[in-house]
């Protein structure tokens, strides 16, 4: 945990913003794999854990701000549960490191719910995202389960955004060692790929040093010679020089916040002649979109500034021709590059993305797009200092979308589907990086990792 300062002080500053009403944070519980005592890993919500700080199960908090209560629900464990568990602080002591003053028995809070309803109290809830919680929420408050979503506080959510999208100094560190962590887990994934290794024991030793590194992945590792598919997990595919590998994993600190990186790289020792041409495209893309960020930029302006680059880069190759600037108008990228170029990033690996990516990542004046590709952009909005988002350009030669698209003759006065034929067994490529935005710029989150063509080619030999 932070001290119970920071916690205070983040609630001080929330109360303030909301005004009136009973504030409802729902901690998460635990969950059954395949059957009910089998658990997933434990991972407290993180908005519970932005503004309390506690990591356990079975856990509520009302911030009633008429009557100015912080109330911690809870039951402590037994001595019988201790003989499964070990022993295990009470919860007035977290609530003491927390800065609450009060804590009451689960049992008394539908109760004190139902109560603040009799005074006609607004109700304020954000919108929860495991049906575990949606169904409490209904019986707690008598609000019909399929009426829950629609009835969320979207004041209360806009508040929480805006306190969480400015990350701390103290946040700031935490982030920058979980990124650190996700570098050596990629320097392993490059030093250690061979030829005839699968996928699944890469993606293995990989989740090890996120486990080892006091956390655990912060999502499920995308590692993959079959790259052009977008969120492809490691499978038992073996792996063979001449495949390129695109490695896109995170780390999650014990406090919970995230780190996010790619790396594509051959198996081989070094790259092939055309490997070595895509890959600069992509690294190019990259850095120019990292280089245009500062506060008061739109990322939405990053991405159509990536676009641009990839569209420059595969001119030179031959795969596309025309205008850059009509071929992006017209969306023609989108046959190499499908996806958005990057998200915010902290205690979620795509930051509060569970309050919807309209709230989070545009403004009443800036819709999100339904178009494709841009429709997988997450954020667009212009940058504040203290956001931390990543930047992850690709190129992607889906054959299943090359022959769709060059059936229904799309976009054939920039695309030379004849170039594209060639390149349909070849995968896909990305870089991500993690950044902070700083007062003048942008500040790299974590020590450098290898990228350039170089840096990769000397790693993977080393």
């Amino acid at each position: 945990m932070f001290s119970k300062e920071t916690y205070v002080a983040r609630r001080e500053s929330l109360k303030k913003k909301m005004g009136s009403g009973l504030l409802i944070f729902p901690g998460n519980k635990e969950t059954g794999m395949n059957y009910k005592d089998n658990w997933y890993p434990f991972r407290q919500d993180s908005t519970f854990l932005y503004y309390f700080g506690i990591n356990l199960p079975d856990l509520y908090v009302l911030i009633d701000l008429d009557n100015d209560k912080e109330i911690l629900f809870g039951d402590d464990l037994t001595p019988e549960d201790f003989v499964w568990v070990g022993a295990v602080e009470p919860l007035s002591t977290y609530a003491e490191k927390s800065g609450i003053a009060e804590v009451q028995p689960m049992s008394r809070l539908e109760a004190y719910i139902k109560n603040a309803q009799q005074k006609a109290q607004p109700l304020h809830y954000l919108p929860p995202y495991r049906n575990k919680v949606t169904i409490e929420i209904s019986n707690l408050t008598g609000i019909p389960v399929n009426e829950v979503e629609a009835k969320k506080s979207t004041e209360f959510t806009k508040a929480v955004i805006a306190q969480r999208s400015i990350k701390s100094a103290e946040e700031i560190k935490e982030i920058h060692k979980a990124v650190n962590i996700t570098a050596a887990m990629h320097r392993h994934a490059i030093k250690w790929t061979k030829h005839g290794i699968t996928e699944k024991q890469i993606a293995g030793e990989l989740q090890a040093i996120a486990v080892a590194g006091g956390g655990n992945i912060s999502f499920p590792i995308i590692l993959t010679k079959n790259g052009q598919y977008l969120h492809n997990h490691a499978t038992q595919a073996v792996v063979e020089n001449g495949d390129i590998v695109l490695c896109d994993c995170g780390a999650e600190t014990a406090m919970n916040y995230a780190g996010d990186m790619t790396r594509s790289f051959p198996v081989a020792e070094r790259f092939t002649a055309i490997q070595r041409e895509v890959y600069s495209i992509v690294l190019d893309a990259h850095e120019s979109a990292a280089a245009a960020l500062k506060p008061g930029y739109r990322f939405k302006d990053a991405h159509l500034l990536a676009c641009s680059r990839i569209v420059e880069g595969l001119k030179g190759l031959g795969l596309m021709k025309g205008d850059t600037q009509e071929a992006v108008n017209a969306g023609a990228h989108t046959l190499f590059f499908q996806c958005g170029l990057g998200h915010f990033m902290g205690m979620d690996v795509h930051d509060m993305e569970n309050f919807g990516e309209q709230l989070v990542g545009y403004t009443d004046d800036l819709k999100k797009s339904t178009e494709f590709g841009l429709k997988s952009l997450r954020l667009g909005k212009a940058l504040e200092e203290g956001n931390v988002l990543t930047v992850e350009p690709g190129i992607y030669f889906n054959p299943f979308l090359i022959d769709s698209w060059k059936a229904q003759g799309k976009y054939t006065d920039f695309v030379n589907y004849d170039e594209v034929e060639k390149f349909k067994s070849f995968g896909g490529m990305r870089v991500e990086e993690d950044f902070l935005i700083t007062a003048n710029g942008k500040e790299l989150l974590g020590d450098p990792l290898a990228k350039t063509i170089q840096e990769i080619e000397e790693l993977k030999n080393s």
